[in-house]
């Protein structure tokens, strides 16, 4: 695996995890073209502001909460895909799972397409 792709991933979910809204825009810029996606079952995000607000509203909507890789980066040519979790930090079981592909280009992710596997019954 690409040594490139894993800190992709690891940069990815750190700038999820940035709650000053500063940095948070600052890391967006470093990690992502300026033309790139973001999609998932709730989302179409396209560009870094649209992803910026995405990820805004996601630490607003679960406050306090924390996402980490939930295993190993599996990656190939340009391409990465990865489980993560979000819950409360040092909680057991965590409230969402999520699988994500990323697509990286010329070392900086492209587009990430998004799974949930476990949500918080509404």
């Amino acid at each position: 695996m690409s040594t490139d792709l894993q800190n992709l991933a690891e940069r990815y979910i750190d700038v999820w995890n940035e709650t000053d809204p500063a940095a948070r825009r600052s890391k967006i810029d470093e990690l992502y073209s300026a033309e790139a996606g973001y999609t998932d079952p709730l989302v179409d995000a396209r560009g870094v502001e649209a992803i910026d607000t995405t990820i805004a509203a996601v630490q607003q909507q679960f406050a306090g909460l924390v996402f980490s890789l939930a295993g190993p980066v599996d990656a190939h040519h340009n391409t990465a895909r990865f489980q993560w979790n979000l819950g409360a930090p040092g909680a057991e079981e965590p409230l969402v799972v999520g699988f994500d592909v990323a697509v990286a280009e010329n070392g900086k992710l492209a587009a990430v397409y998004g799974f949930l596997d476990k949500v918080p019954a509404s």
